[in-house]
């Protein structure tokens, strides 16, 4: 069945709603969203578009505005997050700044009215009637189940952090002026109307969040009223307002987000060190001095210029043989900082070894492989000079999603780290659905037993 669209805002794009199939779908039960695997759930997201043409047509590039008229989505929607669950997050013990801002756009620029220290249900009830003030909530999924279990498989699909943040504006008012951010937004309705404005952008696929002058930001390229159920997406550096319209209750948003600082620059200054760092020990001219008074200099010589211009041909020429590329931060921060796998309960069980103990003759497979990296870097334990390379495999299934997205928390890793000689036997680990203890590529049998002994512990092996 084609799927049926239509002008959104002033015609500039197409914008899909689904189709009579689609619908039936998503009121067929509780199971809204597709939670079965990563790729399932970011499709019954964005339903009807195909995740292919998505990627193809809007990601990076252009919004898309997903209007559905939804009665059982739109019901789910409103299950993530009501006004009304401020009430006994409060009594939780949420603080104004960290948790929870309130804001009104006055005159073109915000308005910050947060008081001090922990913020009373009451209170923020009071701002939010009388002073037609916004109430930002950071981070819901540290509270909210639900969101929790989006986000977390959305982590698994794009290998990026997801943050989300709620809004929540009374009728006829504003909470932000108009701005860009440094992330993809993807923004699901949840109670009441909100009427959005997006402008072209100044700075595309812009790398900090700015706010825009009126006057800067010309016409609106786009100009609708999202409403519970519809969904919008818009790139990095897309400039955007919205406000409740007058006559209304109220409006709930989630802005979920990604990719901040996830580039391909950002790729790049993250393994270039280990490129130089190992080309560096084999060729003696990147170990050579610089030149007599070159940090002296105003300006760089041509010379300087020059050689460094040639010592980028040879990590690029050194770049197309390789496969081991040295990620120093970015694979282990992602890990660090994401959420853990969704569970119901207290978790004991997902970090608990379970089934039988792993011998020579097992059959054994990953699990939780989502929630694994392996990467490879130097031993930390060893002088510069010393440094031999190992891998290391980190983990998030201990993380607290308590602090997820928080920032200036104190976060440890979580894994184990092996012997460079033990990259390819985890390699077959981790290509395989299944793989006998003896057929990996180590020496001893000894040495076989140890790896897959390590990995079962810390609940990322199981033998079938």
């Amino acid at each position: 069945m084609p799927k049926k669209a239509k002008p959104a805002g002033n015609g500039e794009e197409e914008s899909p709603v689904p189709s009579k199939q689609g619908k039936a779908e998503a009121a067929g039960g509780p199971s809204i969203l597709n939670f079965e695997s990563p790729s399932g759930l970011f499709e019954s997201l964005i339903s009807p578009i195909k995740a292919e043409t998505f990627f193809q047509e809007f990601w990076e590039q252009k919004p898309l505005l997903i209007q559905r008229d939804d009665p059982a989505l739109a019901t789910y929607y409103q299950s993530l997050f009501r006004l009304t669950d401020l009430k006994s997050l409060c009594s939780q013990g949420i603080y104004y700044g960290r948790d929870v801002n309130v804001c009104r756009c006055v005159h073109g620029k915000k308005k910050v009215l947060n008081k001090d220290g922990k913020a009373h249900f009451l209170q923020l009830r009071k701002d939010f009637d009388q002073k037609r003030a916004t109430i930002q909530f950071h981070q819901p999924q540290r509270f909210k189940d639900e969101l929790w279990r989006i986000q977390e498989k959305l982590e698994c699909y794009f290998g990026s952090l997801v943050g989300s943040n709620v809004y929540i504006t009374p009728g006829g008012s504003q909470g932000l002026p108009p701005h860009y951010d440094d992330v993809e937004v993807f923004i699901l309705q949840l109670e009441g109307e909100k009427h959005w404005r997006l402008y072209s952008p100044t700075v595309a696929l812009a790398r900090e969040y700015s706010v825009e002058a009126e006057a800067r930001i010309g016409t609106p390229t786009h100009e609708f009223t999202l409403k519970p159920g519809d969904l919008l997406y818009f790139p990095r550096g897309t400039i955007h307002q919205a406000d409740t319209p007058p006559g209304l209750a109220h409006s709930t948003h989630v802005t979920i987000s990604t990719y901040q600082n996830n580039s391909w620059g950002d790729f790049l200054l993250d393994t270039i060190s280990g490129l130089v760092f190992d080309t560096a020990k084999e060729d003696v001219a990147l170990r050579t001095g610089i030149p007599r008074q070159l940090l002296m200099q105003v300006e760089t010589t041509t010379v300087a210029t020059r050689r460094l211009s040639g010592f980028l041909r040879t990590l690029a020429d050194r770049l197309e043989g390789t496969k081991e590329l040295l990620s120093s931060d970015m694979k282990k921060d992602f890990v660090m900082h994401r959420l853990p796998p969704y569970y119901m309960g207290d978790g004991t069980e997902l970090l608990t070894p379970g089934g039988k103990l792993p011998r020579l003759d097992s059959v054994v497979s990953l699990q939780f492989k989502d929630h694994i990296i392996l990467t490879v870097g130097p031993d930390q334990d060893q002088s510069d000079e010393a440094q031999e390379k190992m891998v290391y495999i980190y983990h998030s299934l201990k993380n607290r999603r308590e602090i997820h997205m928080m920032g200036n928390e104190e976060i440890e890793s979580h894994g184990l780290r092996f012997p460079f000689s033990h990259v390819d036997a985890l390699k077959q680990i981790w290509n395989s659905s299944a793989i006998s203890v003896k057929d990996l590529k180590l020496t001893t049998d000894e040495e076989k037993e140890s790896l897959v002994l390590s990995l079962w512990t810390e609940c990322l092996l199981q033998v079938i």
